[in-house]
């Protein structure tokens, strides 16, 4: 069990791997279940998915969880779930999720997808709430992840560890995804360190090099998920216009508030894509 202090993953000599794999004997023994499929990280907007798509078998705090500690954010539900599909599948949902900004390091950001490729899944789906740049998008709308562009300056890998990030955003999954949804769009997302909203300069310069889509979350975890073999998938709600793009100032309450307002509909979908994996 892990909790803000002593956390196993502050170790600069522990194995990541190894907290992990212990995290992942945390769970089975929690759910009663050896083997997940799927695994799920719900961001800010996306959290009703989780009562859609399919039984909750076993539901707890991540804290008691070894290398899990509280979420610092409102919109993330501090909880691990275990949810069997229609179809039998296994789906372990992640309502906790460890922020860059929070400044615990790349190691505790990951740490959930890692324990999630522990516990057996082979597909990862990372949701987010973002920024959106093209001037096409409404906020309330999903759209998903093609790529991304990591601006953190950090990264999950540690060493001389070379990892190919060719079709990071599974284009299999994508299309998958535009059989339940044709009108999906998609763009780049980039992931700033945050805590501060970017600035009008920052989104001119993200979309500049290639960007459409501005957040601080996913773009590590998705680095972490192809290290494990994992295929991802990649949703974000687009909550707001970014800066310079919406002439109103920015808050979280504003990315609350769309959230609440999009997720009969988001979280539908995600639980028809989920079902369809």
């Amino acid at each position: 069990m892990s909790d803000t202090t002593g956390n196993p993953l502050d170790d600069p000599s522990a194995d990541p791997f190894e907290v992990a794999a212990a995290a992942a004997e945390d769970i089975a023994r929690l759910t009663g279940v050896e083997r997940h499929d799927i695994a799920l990280t719900l961001g800010s907007g996306w959290g009703k998915a989780a009562e859609l798509i399919g039984e909750t078998t076993v539901t707890f705090p991540a804290t008691e969880v070894t290398g899990f500690s509280k979420p610092a954010l409102e919109g993330h539900v501090g909880t691990l779930r275990s949810v069997l599909t229609p179809k039998g599948r296994r789906v372990l949902i992640i309502g906790a999720r460890t922020h860059y900004y929070e400044g615990h390091g790349a190691r505790r950001v990951v740490h959930s997808v890692r324990t999630a490729a522990a516990t057996g899944a082979r597909t990862m789906v990372l949701t987010n709430g973002a920024g959106g740049i093209k001037h096409t998008w409404k906020p309330g709308q999903p759209v998903l992840i093609s790529d991304h562009i990591n601006l953190t300056g950090d990264s999950p890998l540690e060493g001389a560890t070379f990892i190919d990030l060719t079709d990071l955003y599974s284009m299999r999954l994508r299309d998958l995804a535009r059989t339940i949804d044709p009108s999906l769009d998609e763009g780049v997302y980039c992931q700033f360190r945050g805590p501060q909203y970017e600035t009008p300069a920052e989104v001119r310069m993200a979309k500049a090099i290639g960007g459409h889509i501005v957040g601080m979350s996913t773009a590590l975890e998705a680095i972490a998920a192809r290290q494990a073999g994992m295929e991802i998938l990649g949703f974000s709600l687009i909550t707001n216009m970014a800066a310079g793009i919406q002439t109103t100032p920015l808050s979280h309450q504003e990315v609350i508030e769309a959230g609440r307002e999009a997720e009969p509909v988001i979280s539908s979908l995600l639980a028809r894509v989920i079902g369809a994996l």
